[in-house]
């Protein structure tokens, strides 16, 4: 009745009321006019006239702005529902990129993005008009998540941009501050852990831990721990587990200390299969001090023998660094030389009519490197190797160009760019294979072996040292990971031992033979501790031993009881097999290997053959998730590590933490 009443009023002599008594949002979207006695609330919008009357109170006016279609065209939800109706199918958002530097056309449904309304329903309140609902606290969970998965800082909230969009968009949301919705962050960070630790809880394999120091604001340094695993169905996976913040002054023993406070707290200790560290001497004693402490709970296969790996393409990096440290003086002089030639459009014309002489067209040109990117020094030697016979008649005819590099020095150069060349094309192997599991290693690091092996016989003073001293370090990686590398590419069914019978004999000489049953021993000492711990095997192959049944008996037991068996069981095992019952090893070895093809995926060759080889299977789970490299392919050629992003630098570290590992399982989630 009220509501015709004002409808039927003359508005002719009706004035507008501007009175610092109306905070309510609504009034940003309604004039209040008084005639005579009567206050009339007219929508800004669609010009319907409402009770003004401050005895009406505001929530006749808040219902109508969510009922107000001329408003509402502008709003997302509207917006959203009619594409949904034209297109009468799923809404997808194209290109939404995860990260904002990514490239990545990825398609994600939008019902990935909302958050989970399950979570929230049963202490959220929402404004229900009938045609819509607004729900204040998903609205601000959802913010909360925006700014975890876009790396945005926290204190947008309070920027007044920001707050005026918001407050335009939807009047009805109570704006947050700061510490609302970074306490918000860490809710979700809780809620978002629980569902991992539930995800590692049920893992049918063990988990293989990797190790990176970020930088931050301040020479502040933070300890990422990650989770690498494969999962029940057979899909490589990574989560971030920790985000610490660690001090210089910290000793070896308060960091191993540390991480195995992280692996206790997620009770994945008993879980793990192997870590994976940089090449240092600090690693080498947390990982020493770390196995220590998971062998007296019997947690590590072969005795720990295959636990501590190292990162291949930290070493790498690591050589590279010394091959470019070794002609930096060259590498200077270079950059000069380009300089000189790209500083007038003059000379430059000279040396295109000069390269034209030699006879050179390539498309390339000289261009100066990132210093910070390796790859890209490679890049510019690479070109300008090709320009070689050009830069010297440019030296010789241009009495301005001053550098000159003599015949020793282009021939180091030239040396150590064909080193680069090398490791340019492991590196990309690393990082670019589709399927990037463990076994595609062993044959990338074997050539580099080889082809150090061969370096040294170059006699250049500067050269022979410089190998000498790659060599060195290389050599020292592989006598720690050539075992874990060699039985992954066994656990290949393209290549078996074969990989390890065609390299070993050029790597080892007359003594090859004798590497070659290291390694198979290793191997079978492997598979043994898999076929004692392992249900699934007696289960599915119907052996006449059932030890592993009981689960005082699993790998990883710390009962006396499962101590003093574990011989018996070893015993049970070999004259079980004696009898003339073939092990899954001995089937697999025998069989022929499985025809090499570009886009072969081994996790779906291994799920599909777990049933005829369940103990194999769960061996190869475990050593293919491996992370033999476990540089970002985006950091691969970089000189620096990761870097936190200066926004949350400031913030503290619990929260840090937070933001950092909830970013990873959200974005894992939406890329899954």
């Amino acid at each position: 009745m009220l509501l015709l009443q004002v409808h039927a009023m003359d508005m002719s002599d009706a004035v507008i009321v501007k009175s610092s008594r109306l905070k309510s949002v609504v009034w940003n979207d309604f004039d209040r006019i008084k005639k005579g006695d009567t206050c009339v609330a007219v929508c800004r919008h669609c010009k319907k006239k409402l009770s003004g009357s401050s005895t009406s109170g505001t929530s006749h006016l808040r219902n109508h702005l969510i009922r107000c279609q001329r408003r509402s065209n502008h709003g997302i939800t509207q917006y959203i529902a009619a594409r949904e109706k034209r297109k009468e199918g799923t809404l997808a958002i194209a290109n939404f990129n995860l990260d904002q530097d990514s490239n990545k056309d990825d398609t994600i449904s939008l019902v990935n993005i909302k958050f989970e309304q399950t979570q929230l329903k049963d202490d959220s309140v929402s404004v229900n008009t009938g045609t819509s609902n607004f729900d204040q606290r998903r609205s601000r969970f959802d913010l909360a998540r925006m700014i975890i998965l876009h790396g945005y800082p926290l204190a947008m909230v309070e920027h007044v941009g920001f707050r005026a969009f918001v407050k335009n968009l939807q009047p009805l949301f109570e704006l947050v501050t700061l510490n609302r919705v970074e306490a918000d962050c860490i809710e979700i960070y809780e809620r978002e852990k629980k569902k991992v630790n539930e995800v590692l809880d049920k893992l049918p394999g063990k988990i293989s831990l990797s190790a990176d120091v970020w930088t931050a604001v301040g020479d502040a340094e933070y300890l990422c721990l990650t989770a690498n695993y494969i999962d029940e169905l057979w899909q490589l996976r990574r989560r971030i587990l920790n985000f610490i913040r660690i001090d210089p002054s910290h000793t070896e023993d308060m960091i191993s200390e540390a991480i195995m406070a992280c692996l206790m707290d997620w009770d994945i200790d008993r879980k793990l299969f192997s870590m994976v560290l940089d090449n240092c001497s600090t690693c080498d004693n947390i990982a020493i001090r770390i196995v220590e402490r998971l062998l007296q709970n019997r947690f590590l296969y072969c005795n720990g023998q295959l636990f501590d790996i190292r990162c291949a393409a930290n070493v790498i990096n690591i050589m590279v660094q010394d091959a470019l440290g070794a002609v930096s003086e060259i590498v200077n002089k270079i950059r000069v030389t380009i300089r000189y030639i790209k500083s007038s459009q003059t000379i430059l014309a000279k040396f295109n009519a000069m390269a034209k002489e030699v006879g050179i067209m390539s498309q390339k040109g000289l261009f100066l490197d990132n210093p910070l990117q390796w790859n890209s020094t490679y890049s510019m030697l690479e070109a300008t190797l090709e320009f070689k016979d050009v830069l010297i008649l440019l030296q010789e005819n241009d009495t301005s160009c001053n550098i000159c590099l003599s015949d020793v020095e282009w021939e180091r150069v030239t040396a150590v760019t064909s080193y680069l060349k090398l490791f340019v094309e492991v590196i990309n192997v690393f990082t670019k294979s589709k399927y990037p599991t463990a076994n595609i290693y062993f044959p990338e690091l074997c050539d580099v072996k080889l082809r150090l092996i061969e370096w040294c016989k170059n006699s250049d003073e500067c050269i022979n040292p410089l190998v000498s001293r790659l060599r060195s370090k290389f050599d020292a990686y592989w006598d720690k990971c050539s075992l874990g590398l060699a039985v992954a590419a066994m656990l290949d069914p393209r290549f078996k031992m074969k990989l390890v019978d065609y390299y070993y004999p050029q790597i080892y000489g007359s003594t090859s033979a004798g590497r070659i049953e290291e390694v198979f021993e290793g191997v079978k000492a492997l598979y043994n501790e898999h076929s004692i711990g392992s249900p699934l095997a007696f289960n599915d192959q119907g052996l006449d031993w059932h030890v592993g049944r009981d689960p005082l008996l699993l790998q990883g037991s710390t009962k006396d009881s499962r101590d003093r068996l574990m011989g018996f069981d070893k015993f049970l095992n070999e004259t079980s097999q004696g009898d003339g019952e073939k092990s899954d090893l001995e089937n697999y070895l025998e069989e022929p290997l499985f025809p090499r093809n570009v886009d072969f995926n081994i996790l779906n060759w291994w799920k599909v053959h777990t049933p005829r080889y369940p103990v194999l299977s769960m061996m190869a789970r475990n050593v293919l998730g491996i992370p033999m490299s476990k540089i970002a392919p985006e950091l691969a050629f970089n000189y620096s590590g990761r870097v936190l992003d200066r926004d949350w630098s400031s913030l503290n570290p619990a929260t840090v933490q937070a933001l950092v590992c909830s970013q990873d399982w959200i974005r894992s989630e939406l890329e899954n």
